[in-house]
């Protein structure tokens, strides 16, 4: 029941977004590209959707079977697309078959508050499926702190550098010159990456910053730098004394 009140108010559950490009156009018409052969709809349905909702100018760019309502969520989007794990306590009062019936469903896990059955399966079980990954951040001359991970998952912003570096600061991303990174994901120990390189679970990241670099923080109201000019030809000559 819970299921089927989501799916009505646009959340699909375990549903990863169809592989479809829709864009709206002003003028041009309509145009319809499919990559693969459809089984499931066809060109003519294509349209009279697109009719239905009132568009008569769009690029619509299908790469993968896709069902009626696949094509529809296409088009209003607002889909949410979230993970959604099933869990089933009290399984210390069913048998051992419905238990193992139960253990075979997809994103499902039995668990026994009571007893306390299968609640560390169930933790590694969350820490799998929200893919979650733990950074350690390093000083410069100084050893790792293991007591206070960053924590990064890819639905939510990614887990690269950059992302790292908008969690620490939200101007650290541009003051940043390079990242020294150890763990599973470095090549060689450690290995200078930049903004774009992807982390894994437990690796130790020291960020270095530019050198000189002025951010809106410690600008003062003294100048850093002086306005006059260059060179000494450009400089304003001022006029000559009266004597």
């Amino acid at each position: 029941i819970l299921t089927r009140e989501l799916e009505s108010c646009g959340i699909r559950l375990n549903k990863r977004p169809p592989n479809v490009y829709f864009k709206l156009k002003k003028t041009g018409g309509v145009s319809v590209t499919f990559m693969v052969s459809l089984t499931k709809v066809d060109e003519k349905l294509v349209h009279r959707i697109l009719h239905e909702y009132k568009i008569h100018h769009c690029e619509l760019l299908i790469r993968e079977d896709i069902s009626v309502d696949d094509l529809i969520d296409v088009i209003e989007g607002n889909r949410r697309y979230v993970k959604c794990l099933y869990v089933y306590n009290k399984v210390d009062v069913c048998s051992i078959e419905e238990v193992d019936a139960i253990a075979r469903k997809e994103m499902s896990i039995p668990i026994s508050c009571y007893q306390k059955l299968n609640l560390d399966g169930l933790l590694k079980r969350l820490w799998e499926e929200m893919a979650l990954v733990r950074v350690y951040t390093k000083k410069v001359g100084k050893k790792p702190d293991f007591e206070e991970p960053v924590v990064l998952t890819p639905d939510r912003g990614g887990i690269d550098v950059g992302r790292l570096c908008d969690t620490v600061h939200r101007d650290m991303r541009k003051e940043l010159k390079y990242a020294l990174v150890w763990g599973r994901s470095s090549k060689h120990n450690p290995q200078r990456c930049g903004v774009a390189h992807e982390l894994a679970d437990e690796d130790v990241v020291q960020l270095v910053k530019k050198k000189n670099v002025i951010t809106g923080e410690l600008r003062g109201r003294f100048k850093q730098t002086s306005s006059a000019p260059l060179r000494i030809s450009d400089r304003e000559k001022k006029a000559k004394l009266k004597t």
